[in-house]
C-alpha cells in the first residue's frame, strides 16, 4: 500500500511568525496535536502540543511567543508514492509518530501518522514502528531542540 493511500489530506498549515497562542487555539479547532509550519511556499518546520508545553511554556515562553521559538526545524518527511512498510519503518528508526507527506515537486500533500496506519490495517508494522519511536532519547527529544 502507498502512502497516498493512508496520509491525511486536510492539512493546516502555520506561519513561523504565529504565536503560540494562535498555534494552540488551531490545533484545538482542529483536533491536531501537530501543524507543519510553512514560509514563503515550503515547509520549514513542525509544531506539536508538546513543543509548546516543553519548549514553550516550560522555559517560560508566553502565549505571546513565537512559533520559531519552539517549532522543530529538521523536518523529516514522506513522499506520497513510498510503500507504507518503508515509512513505518523509517518513522521508527527515526522516533517520530508522524510525518508530513510530500509530493515529488516537494509541495505539502498530507500528513500521516501512526493513527491513520493502524486505522488502515497495518497493525503488526505499525506495532514494530511504534516499539522503535516508544525508546528514549533520540534526535527527536524535547531536550535536543
Amino acid at each position: 500500500m502507498k502512502v497516498s493511500n493512508c496520509m491525511t489530506t486536510d492539512v493546516q498549515i502555520t506561519d513561523p511568525e504565529h504565536t503560540l497562542r494562535d498555534v494552540a487555539s488551531m490545533m484545538g479547532r482542529l483536533d491536531a496535536g501537530v501543524l507543519p509550519v510553512g514560509e514563503n511556499d515550503r515547509l520549514v518546520g513542525m509544531i506539536t502540543d508538546r513543543d509548546i508545553a516543553i519548549r514553550g511554556v516550560a522555559e517560560g515562553k508566553g502565549p505571546d511567543a513565537k512559533v520559531r521559538d519552539v517549532m522543530s526545524t529538521d523536518v523529516k518527511y514522506c513522499f506520497d508514492d513510498e510503500d507504507i512498510e518503508d515509512v513505518l519503518h523509517n518513522m521508527g528508526d527515526l522516533q517520530v509518530r508522524r510525518l508530513p507527506v510530500l509530493n515529488r515537486s516537494k509541495r505539502l500533500v498530507g500528513i500521516i501518522s501512526l493513527g491513520d496506519l493502524a486505522m488502515k490495517g497495518e497493525t503488526m508494522e505499525t506495532g514494530k514502528a511504534l516499539s522503535g519511536i516508544s525508546q528514549r532519547g533520540g534526535a527527536h527529544s524535547q531536550t535536543a531542540h
